[in-house]
This record gives C-alpha cells, sequence and structure tokens, in this order.
C-alpha cells in the first residue's frame, strides 16, 4: 500500500509539473501580447491575452503527448540516423498541422455566439500563414528537451552504477587485502610457537590456547574494515600476549593513547603488522631488553597512530623493513582514505623505528577542539 501510494504521488507529481511548464509558457506569450499590442496602439485586456495565450500553449501541451512518445520510439542518437530524421521532419508536419486545426477550431467554438464569430477555415488559413514553422520549432524543442532529459537519467545511471562497481571492488580489495594479512600473521605466530615449542612446552601450550581465541576474534571481526581504536587495541592486547609470552622479559610495551581517540574508527587489524614489524627488527635481532611505544593523538583535526621500536632503526635504505605487512598496510589505507592518509617511516630522534600513520577523524570526538 504504502508503494502504491508513492508510485501515485509520483505520478501526480510529474502531471502537475507538465501543466504547470506550459502554463507558465503561456502567461509569459501572454504577457507579450498584452505588451507588444498596447505600444502597437491596439491594447486589449489582460484577460483576452491569457485566454488566447493558454489557448494556444495548452493545444501545444496536448500535442506533445504524442510528440514525446515519437522521441522516445525514435532517438536521434543511433546507426539510422537518416530515416530517424525523416521520421521526424513527418511528424513535426502532422504536429504543425494537427495544431493548427485543433487551434482553427476553439477560435470558432470561442466566439460560436459574437456577433461576428470566426469560421474555422479563416482561423486556419491564419493559422498555416504565421505559425506553420514556428510550430514545427515547438515540436523540435519538444523532441530535443525529451532526449536531454534521457541523456541526463542515463548519465545518472551510469554514474551510480559506476561508483556502485568502484565500491564492490574497494571491498573486494579490502577483503582479499585481510585475507592476506591472516595466513601470513598465522604463519609468523605458528613459527614462534614452533621455536618455542624446544624450548618451553608449557608456554607454548600457553600460545597456542591464545592464538586460538585470538584467530577466533580475527575472524569474527573480517567483515568490518573500520573499527573503534578501542577494539582494534583490544585485539593488539591478544596479539602480545602472544609475543610477551615468547619473548618474555625481553619485549615490553608503552602506551601513550589520548582518551578522547578511543572511539574514532581505524582500519581493522592496522596495529597488528606494525607492531610485528617493530617486534622482527626492533626487538628479536637483539640480546637487549625490547621497548615498543604506541602513540595515538589527535594532529590537526586527523588521528595519528605511531608504532616505534628501540632498535637499530633505519640503515640506509627502507626496503629491508618493507615486508607483507607494511606492504598490506599501505595498500588498505589507499583503498580506504585515498589522498586524506600517510604512512610515513623514519627514525625517531632518540633512535629506533618510527612508523608513523595519519587518517582522518572520523567517530569519537569530532566536533572537539
Amino acid at each position: 500500500m504504502a508503494l502504491a501510494g508513492s508510485i501515485r504521488k509520483q505520478w501526480l507529481l510529474k502531471w502537475v509539473l507538465f501543466v504547470l511548464l506550459w502554463t507558465v509558457l503561456g502567461l509569459a506569450f501572454a504577457g507579450q501580447f498584452y505588451l507588444s499590442n498596447s505600444k502597437a496602439g491596439d491594447p486589449v485586456s489582460w484577460g483576452f491575452a491569457v485566454k488566447r495565450a493558454l489557448a494556444d500553449w495548452y493545444v501545444f501541451a496536448i500535442l506533445s503527448l504524442p510528440a514525446l512518445w515519437v522521441a522516445e520510439r525514435f532517438p536521434l542518437a543511433g546507426t539510422r540516423w537518416k530515416s530517424t530524421i525523416a521520421i521526424h521532419v513527418a511528424a513535426s508536419l502532422i504536429f504543425s498541422v494537427g495544431w493548427m486545426v485543433l487551434r482553427a477550431g476553439i477560435a470558432y467554438w470561442q466566439t460560436r455566439g459574437d456577433l461576428y464569430p470566426v469560421e474555422f477555415s479563416a482561423a486556419f488559413s491564419r493559422a498555416l500563414v504565421a505559425t506553420l514553422f514556428f510550430n514545427q520549432l515547438i515540436y523540435w524543442g519538444v523532441v530535443v528537451v525529451r532526449h536531454a532529459i534521457d541523456y541526463y537519467w542515463k548519465l545518472h545511471e551510469r554514474q551510480l552504477h559506476t561508483a556502485e562497481l568502484e565500491t564492490r571492488l574497494t571491498e573486494a580489495k579490502l577483503q582479499a587485502l585481510q585475507m592476506q594479512l591472516n595466513p601470513h600473521f598465522l604463519f609468523n605466530t605458528l613459527n614462534a610457537i614452533a621455536s618455542l615449542m624446544h624450548k618451553d612446552v608449557e608456554a607454548a601450550d600457553r600460545m597456542i590456547v591464545q592464538l586460538s581465541e585470538l584467530l577466533r576474534y580475527a575472524l569474527e571481526s573480517t567483515e568490518s574494515q573500520e573499527v573503534p581504536l578501542r577494539q582494534e587495541l583490544d585485539f593488539l592486547d591478544r596479539y602480545l600476549r602472544i609475543q610477551q609470552a615468547r619473548f618474555g622479559e625481553r619485549l615490553s610495551v608503552q602506551r601513550q593513547i589520548a582518551p578522547e581517540s578511543l572511539d574514532v574508527l581505524v582500519p581493522n587489524l592496522i596495529l597488528q603488522p606494525l607492531v610485528e614489524n617493530a617486534i622482527q627488527h626492533g626487538v628479536e635481532p637483539y640480546a637487549r631488553p625490547g621497548l615498543i611505544t604506541l602513540r595515538a593523538l589527535r594532529a590537526n583535526g586527523e588521528l595519528e597512530l605511531q608504532v616505534q621500536d628501540n632498535g637499530a632503526g633505519l640503515q640506509n635504505t627502507t626496503s629491508s623493513r618493507q615486508g607483507v605487512g607494511l606492504a598490506n598496510t599501505r595498500a588498505r589505507l589507499q583503498q580506504l582514505y585515498g589522498e586524506r592518509q600517510r604512512l610515513q617511516m623514519g627514525n625517531a630522534a632518540e633512535g629506533g623505528m618510527l612508523v608513523r600513520i595519519t587518517i582522518p577523524w572520523r567517530g569519537g570526538e569530532q566536533l572537539a577542539s
């Protein structure tokens, strides 16, 4: 019932707009007729001018309906354009003659009780001389407007379809990147468990349990491309518990998280590959204690995420630190935010490697200064 009511309203609105358009044209020509006659010294009443002009343009309105059908049935764009033009030329002549016949009939009907009624033949002859070509211009105007509206709607539909395809493609790419990340993470973690199995079986067993919980958590959130930072940090805690079971006191983590950033949306699993990279290059190669520092802050209206380690940092090139995880992270950021994101790698002032991600501030206290 609601759908039927909506269709009826749309249909009624179209007809109201249709009548309003031709009425406006009629009133515009009524004003021109009234003023031109006044300046020529042959004034007419405003009521007479309106009656005559509306009679002219309402006839055009009636005849525009079959003209619109012809325009739809024989579009100007196409391979058979010569025959289409010929059809429209013939239709414009029929349109013009039809207008003259109807207009002469209306003039005869309007004056039938007058002292000097207008004869149909005389009205038709005057219309033939005065409006034959003008009526054809009106026909071509109707055809052109119909084609312009069709072109606009087809272009609009193509744009919507293109946008929908781009959205689906982006989602597919993001899904593929996330599917790539999960086995990469799983392989590295299983590698860690395998190496620990020879040293501490109980610790390896605990890591397996923690890994199963972590994977369950990751699978449950696979459909979400963005999550609140609070949820991302919760996942990261689970991952770090596995790594701390592996490294023991050699690994410590420090957090500097702005409270207002906890509800800001971030890409799902964005921090884990950065932390994994920091552990692999900044902690694992050294016997000394390793420190991973996590930061989240608001900078110039954007969210800035930082992952820093206390390793040797970059030596000559970043290529040694550009593994699957970082490459995946760059690709996901590009897909999600386009030019509104940055991923920067460099040496921290106090030593070690610093990875900085900047993304739009979405969610959380967006209006906070």
